[in-house]
C-alpha cells in the first residue's frame, strides 16, 4: 500500500559531499567535478527507471545537461562548508503505474520548485520492486532574470545614529549615510576593544584596531533563500506532496491515501517505523539481521498487538456489563491485556538492564583504551628519540652507547606490554586489531540510542498498563451488585482460554525471544496489581458461609426426626 516518506537533506561541502556526486548517483552516470577534479562513476549502479532535468525560464539552456548545471553550482560556491543543493527522497505510491508516477513527480516539481525559480534534477529508482522511490536534487541559490546566480547572504553593517543601531547592506548604506548613519569600527580603549564611530573615536584620539566595520555575524539572507530554508516552507512542501499523491491516487481510482502529519498530530497511539535504508536492507537480503529492520519488526508486532487489543476493548464496551458472563468475559479480557503489558514492560526492563550493564563496561574500557594508545604513542616517540641519539653518538663513547641501548631495550619491552594489553582489550570486545577509539564510541552511542528507545517504549507501555488497570477497576465497580461467587466461578471457567490467547500473542510477537519463565513472573506481578488473592479469598469465604447456612436447616430437621 502507499506510504508517506519525504526526507529532506542538504548536500554540503562541510559534510564531505558534492552536488556533482549526488547528481551522478541519482542518474547512475559518470560525471567530473571541476571544483576538485574528482570523477564520480555510478554507471554500474542498477535500478534507474526514469530521469529528467527541469529548469526555470531564466536558466541557461545548456544547464539541461546535468554535469554543466551542477558544475556551475560548484563554481558559484566558494567556501569549504558551502551548502550546494537540497535533496528530497520521496516514496512513490506503488498503486500507480510508472507513467502515473512520472506525471505525479513532474506536476509536483513544477508547481513547488521550478515555478519558484529552482533547477531540479530528478530520477526514479526501482531496484527490486520493494523500494520504489524518487530522488529530487534542487539548487539552493536563486537566479535573477538574466540567469545569473543571486547572493545567498549579503554583508550587513551595523550602523548607529543617535544611540540607535541598525543594519544596512552596502547598497543601502549610501542612502543611510546621507541620513546621518555611521559605521562602527573597532578601537582600542585601554586594554579593551570597543566599537565606535569614526567621529567619536577621533574626538578622544583612539587608535583603530583594523579596517573591518562592525557587521552581523552571518549577514543578511536573501529573502528567497530565507523562505526556501525555513521550517514553514518544509512543512508546506511535505503537505503538498501528500496532496499531490492523494489527488493522483483518487484519479486512478484507488482508495488508499497518505498523510504528511506525524502519528502524534493525527492522534494515533501506534509507533511509527523508522527509515531502514539500503544498507540495512542489503544486510537482510544476505541473511544478516539489521538493527534497524529488527526494530521495525518489533514496532510492527507491538502495533499489531495494540490494534488487536483496542478492537477487543471496543467489542467489550458493547456488551452488557450487568450480566455475569459478560462481566466475567470483560474482566478476563482486561486481565489478558494487563498480562501482555506487564510482559512487554518486563522484556523492556531486561533490555534496559543489559544496555546499562554494557555501558558500565564499555565506558571505562574506552578510557583505558585511550590511555593505552596515548602511552604507546609517547613510548614510541621516546624510543625513536633515544635511537636517533644513539645513532648520532660517536663510537668511542662506549658507556653512553650501553646506557642508551639499555634504555631502548626497556622502552621496547614497555611497548610490547602496552601493545599486548591493547590487543587483549580489542580481543575481549571482538574488535579488529586496527580498531580505534572511534569503534568504542560508535558502540557506546548505539547502546545509548537503544537505551533511549527502550525508555520511550517503557513510558508508552506504562501508560497503556495504567489505562488497562483503570478500566479493570471500573468494570469491577460496575459488577459490584452481581453475585461475587458466581462471578468468580465464571471467571475461573474462562481464564485458561484467555491466558492461552494472551500467551500465544506474545509468543508470536517475540518469536524466539519469548520467555516462559518471564510469563510465570508476569502472572505473579499481574495478581499483585489486580489483587487477585484477596478476591479469591473473599469468594472462598462466601462459599464456605453459604455451605454452612445450607447445612444448618438440614441438621435441625435430622435432630427433630430423631426425637
Amino acid at each position: 500500500m502507499a506510504i508517506y516518506h519525504l526526507e529532506a537533506k542538504m548536500v554540503s561541502r562541510g559534510a564531505g559531499r558534492s552536488a556533482v556526486a549526488a547528481s551522478a548517483y541519482l542518474s547512475c552516470s559518470r560525471m567530473l567535478n571541476d571544483y576538485d577534479g574528482v570523477q564520480h562513476d555510478y554507471t554500474r549502479k542498477q535500478g534507474l527507471a526514469w530521469q529528467a532535468v527541469f529548469l526555470p525560464p531564466m536558466a541557461p539552456p545548456e544547464w539541461q545537461g546535468r554535469e554543466k548545471l551542477w558544475n556551475a553550482v560548484e563554481e558559484a560556491e566558494k567556501t569549504k562548508d558551502s551548502r550546494l543543493a537540497r535533496e528530497f527522497v520521496a516514496a512513490l505510491p506503488i498503486e500507480l503505474s510508472r507513467q502515473q508516477q512520472i506525471e505525479l513527480l513532474q506536476d509536483f516539481i513544477r508547481e513547488q520548485f521550478v515555478d519558484g525559480g529552482m533547477c531540479a534534477d530528478v530520477a526514479i529508482h526501482d531496484t527490486d520492486g520493494h523500494n520504489l522511490h524518487a530522488h529530487i536534487l534542487l539548487t539552493v541559490r536563486p537566479l535573477d532574470e538574466h540567469g545569473k546566480w543571486q547572493y545567498k547572504t549579503e554583508k550587513e553593517y551595523l550602523c548607529v545614529k543617535g544611540g540607535e543601531e541598525r543594519g544596512f547592506t552596502a547598497s543601502e548604506f549610501k542612502a543611510a549615510q546621507a541620513e546621518g548613519w555611521e559605521k562602527q569600527y573597532p578601537y582600542k580603549v585601554g586594554k579593551k576593544k570597543v566599537y565606535l564611530t569614526q567621529s567619536a573615536a577621533q574626538a578622544h584620539g583612539y587608535v583603530r584596531m583594523d579596517k573591518h566595520p562592525k557587521s552581523t555575524r552571518y549577514g543578511r539572507q536573501n529573502p528567497i533563500s530565507a523562505r526556501w530554508n525555513s521550517e514553514e516552507q518544509l512543512l508546506v512542501w511535505r503537505e503538498a506532496w501528500a496532496t499531490a499523491a492523494n489527488r493522483c491516487l483518487e484519479l486512478a481510482g484507488h482508495d488508499s491515501r497518505i498523510d504528511h502529519r506525524s502519528h502524534a498530530a493525527r492522534g494515533l497511539e501506534e509507533r511509527p517505523t523508522i527509515h531502514e535504508g539500503v544498507a540495512a536492507q542489503a544486510l537482510e537480503r544476505r541473511g544478516i539481521i539489521s538493527d534497524r529492520c529488527e526494530l521495525n519488526r518489533q514496532i510492527k508486532a507491538d502495533n499489531a498487538l495494540l490494534r488487536e487489543l483496542k478492537a477487543e476493548v471496543k467489542k467489550l464496551a458493547a456488551l452488557v456489563s450487568h450480566a455475569v458472563p459478560a462481566a466475567a468475559e470483560r474482566l478476563e479480557k482486561l486481565r489478558g491485556r494487563i498480562l501482555i503489558f506487564c510482559y512487554q514492560l518486563s522484556h523492556i526492563r531486561v533490555g534496559q538492564a543489559h544496555c546499562q550493564e554494557a555501558l558500565t563496561v564499555y565506558r571505562p574500557q574506552l578510557t583505558r583504551f585511550t590511555n593505552l594508545v596515548q602511552q604507546i604513542r609517547e613510548k614510541s616517540g621516546e624510543r625513536k628519540t633515544v635511537k636517533a641519539e644513539k645513532k648520532a653518538l660517536p663510537a668511542w663513547q662506549v658507556f653512553k652507547h650501553k646506557e642508551l641501548a639499555a634504555k631502548i631495550a626497556e622502552l621496547t619491552e614497555d611497548l610490547e606490554e602496552l601493545r599486548s594489553e591493547k590487543a587483549l582489550l580489542l580481543q575481549q570486545f571482538e574488535y579488529a586489531e586496527d580498531a580505534g577509539a572511534e569503534t568504542f564510541r560508535k558502540d557506546i552511542a548505539a547502546l545509548e540510542s537503544n537505551l533511549q528507545k527502550l525508555d520511550e517504549q517503557e513510558q508508552k507501555y506504562s501508560a497503556e498498563l495504567e489505562t488497562a488497570l483503570y478500566e479493570y477497576t471500573e468494570v469491577k465497580s460496575h459488577a459490584a451488585n452481581l453475585d461475587p461467587v458466581e462471578l468468580y466461578e465464571a471467571r475461573q471457567a474462562i481464564r485458561p482460554g484467555q491466558e492461552a490467547a494472551a500467551n500465544e500473542k506474545l509468543a508470536q510477537a517475540y518469536g524466539n525471544k519469548y520467555s516462559p519463565l518471564r510469563w510465570m513472573d508476569v502472572k505473579q506481578a499481574q495478581a499483585r496489581l489486580t489483587n487477585d488473592s484477596a478476591e479469591e479469598h473473599t469468594a472462598r469465604q462466601m462459599v464456605k458461609q453459604k455451605c454452612k447456612s445450607m447445612l444448618k436447616p438440614t441438621r435441625r430437621r435430622e435432630q427433630e426426626h430423631a426425637l
